[in-house]
């Protein structure tokens, strides 16, 4: 793993810490739910020698302030876009992986001048990630919203669940999460590991995440949490979205449905990878990237 030090920067309400690695155009990068900047090193390590790496945390995530509870993806895009003039990167290429694609996006709707490209790495779905009400089996009711953040954050499976591990911070606990969840092919070598929780358990923020994640619809279709703003129709910089065939948190079908969404969308196809190539496959992910940017 690569050396890094995190540097800050104040914005109007809240202060980024993030990495700025490499040298070239700039990249920057957007982590997803449970995640940091830190998770990119793999990635970084790969492109820092083309590329500028600049990979914030988000509010409420790793070194990052958490000043305002946040109820949006698109409170986040702000925030990314308000960091990008901190720093004076008027407009870069983005790669975004999970619940960071839908930040993108809405980033890319608000202000089409500062994304060149967005490259996706199982991206969350423009029609929102369902969190539904569970029935007396725990199973989803499917189509069954929660009335409120309040409420959705006594989810019996999804929310609360990961709402107590985060409060008790067991690294063995949250360890055990990331292996049956997202490290369904790979896992990662055992300092590696170590850093990527010790930073997941920093975050503060997961319910505002979750709400954001169920009642985000950028599409013009209807989900559980109301109708959507077909705003994704305004994404018009090339966008390539990967799907990986052992992912089990960001189905092929949510993958699928950013591809259809935006005309002219690249789909990458990974086999024996689950919800992180940046582990199970660093290297066809980094080559990836910059064919489709570009050295």
């Amino acid at each position: 793993m690569i050396e890094f030090n995190k540097k800050t920067i104040k914005l109007s309400k809240e202060e980024y810490a993030y990495l700025d690695i490499g040298q070239g155009e700039p990249i920057i990068l957007v982590h997803g739910n449970m995640s940091s900047s830190v998770h990119y090193l793999p990635l970084i390590e790969r492109l820092k020698d083309s590329y500028r790496c600049v990979a914030p945390d988000l509010r409420g995530f790793g070194d990052s302030s958490y000043n305002r509870e946040f109820s949006s993806m698109q409170e986040l895009a702000e925030d990314v876009y308000e960091f990008m003039q901190a720093l004076n990167i008027p407009k870069a290429r983005f790669v975004c992986w999970s619940a960071g694609c839908p930040v993108t996006l809405c980033l890319a709707i608000a202000h089409p001048e500062a994304v060149a490209g967005i490259f996706a790495i199982e991206g969350g779905s423009c029609q929102g990630y369902p969190i539904y009400k569970k029935n007396k089996e725990m199973i989803s009711i499917y189509g069954s919203a929660y009335a409120s953040k309040a409420e959705m954050g006594a989810d019996p499976v999804q929310v609360a669940p990961m709402l107590n591990v985060l409060a008790s911070k067991s690294a063995a606990a949250m360890a055990a999460v990331w292996d049956s969840v997202i490290y369904t092919a790979n896992k990662p070598e055992k300092d590696d590991n170590d850093l990527y929780i010790s930073e997941t358990l920093k975050q503060r923020c997961l319910l505002d995440l979750d709400w954001a994640l169920a009642t985000v619809n950028l599409s013009d279709k209807q989900n559980a949490y109301g109708a959507g703003d077909n705003t994704i129709s305004k994404v018009k910089c090339p966008c390539a979205f990967t799907m990986a065939d052992k992912d089990i948190s960001v189905p092929d079908w949510m993958v699928m449905e950013n591809v259809n969404a935006i005309k002219g969308s690249k789909l990458i196809a990974y086999v024996d990878c689950g919800h992180s190539p940046l582990v199970d496959c660093p290297d066809a992910l980094a080559k990836d990237v910059k064919e489709f940017f570009g050295e």
